[in-house]
């Protein structure tokens, strides 16, 4: 095997080619019983008949048979001071990422530096903001100590904020954490000094999907969100924002079903938390336990926004005057919303009546609702 890793080192880092595609070429590899030294020193019409290969790829091909001999001293090197390379057919490599990432996005090799084992664990990633605030944080620490507590590993991108806190939790509480850097393998020396007891004790375990000598970047701290995601079985969200990673990350995995927990904020918080609970992500409280009746009127609660009941009330008995438009419901009931907000809010109420041939648009009771509030009034 050993011998067989500069090509993995050759194919995983294929310039312009998708991870799809170079997973595909291995699939291929694996029903025509071939290895992939016998894929590099196939003919160029077997390449296109057997692997349905481009021009464009072969062409990309023959570059990276021509690095070769350099990928071969860098496995060298790297086998010398401990690093693990683990492609994608190794029985080393993560089940988990296989099976939440897939074909599609499963990076096809792996380097790690300390227990491998720890790939075969149960794993949680807790992610969040790199400002998270205090109760984040502590959110983060609680969480982390109960997987300590029952052998889940801690995934952690080493970012500030969150992860940074997970990691710190994991180790302290005497958990295990893998550490999925946004560089190369071999870039990561303060952390190597840092958590060296860690790592030599079998409990951190460093991660990189990127070509091993490659400094960190903005580009590769993105690329590196989705394999934290995939090494994970569970995701519990600290905090997000609208934007950026954490948000990104969780759309996507609550848009593929994956079961993501979010932490239920405060009303003194400004976070998009509660959003992500109205798309499906499970709510938990500060110690990371489900909120089995955690209702529409608590989210708005904590949004800063009065219940629906007693909110819409309020519109529906103004409304029983005659026809407003949103920014005078906003003016005379002094609402804290965008007047879009309020138009979709309205819009969505079967009890209210839009007056389409006015401009702006107006809205008023229903006929039925109106002759209801007299009666009751």
């Amino acid at each position: 095997m050993k011998q067989e890793y500069a090509y993995w080192i050759a194919l995983a880092h294929l310039p312009k080619m998708r991870t799809a595609r170079k997973n595909e070429l291995i699939v291929r590899l694996f029903e025509e019983k071939q290895t992939i030294v016998d894929f590099f020193h196939c003919e160029k019409s077997d390449w296109q008949n057997l692997f349905s290969l481009n021009e464009n790829e072969i062409e990309l091909l023959n570059e990276a048979k021509n690095e070769l001999a350099n990928y071969s001293f860098l496995v060298e090197d790297l086998l010398e001071q401990g690093y693990d390379i683990i492609p994608i057919t190794s029985p080393d490599y993560s089940p988990v990422i296989k099976d939440n990432l897939k074909r599609t996005y499963s990076p096809p090799l792996i380097y790690t530096k300390g227990n491998k084992q720890i790939l075969k664990e149960d794993s949680i990633a807790i992610v969040g903001s790199r400002k998270a605030e205090d109760i984040s944080l502590e959110f983060t620490d609680n969480v982390a100590k109960i997987a300590s507590k029952d052998y889940k590993v801690v995934v952690s991108g080493f970012a500030k904020g969150v992860d940074k806190q997970a990691l710190d939790s994991a180790i302290k509480y005497k958990g295990q954490s893998i550490i999925v850097l946004p560089q190369g393998i071999t870039t990561f020396n303060s952390g190597y000094k840092k958590y060296y007891k860690q790592i030599i004790d079998g409990d951190v375990l460093v991660l990189s999907t990127f070509f091993p000598k490659a400094p960190w970047s903005v580009q590769l701290a993105m690329a590196r969100n989705p394999i934290i995601y995939g090494l994970a079985k569970e995701i519990y969200v600290a905090e997000s924002s609208e934007k950026g990673g954490t948000w990104s990350g969780v759309v996507d995995g609550l848009r593929k079903g994956r079961s993501i927990f979010v932490r239920t904020p405060l009303s003194s918080e400004n976070n998009a938390n509660n959003i992500l609970i109205q798309k499906g992500a499970i709510p938990v409280d500060i110690q990371g336990h489900k909120k089995e009746n955690y209702s529409l009127q608590e989210m708005e609660v904590s949004m800063g926004n009065e219940p629906s009941t007693t909110f819409d009330l309020k519109i529906m008995k103004l409304l029983s005057f005659g026809a407003f438009s949103s920014k005078e419901i906003i003016d005379r009931l002094k609402i804290d919303w965008t007047i879009r907000k309020l138009t979709n809010h309205l819009k969505q109420n079967n009890k209210i009546e839009v007056l389409r041939q006015k401009s702006p648009m107006k809205f008023t009771l229903k006929h039925s609702e109106s002759k209801q509030k007299t009666l009751f009034d």
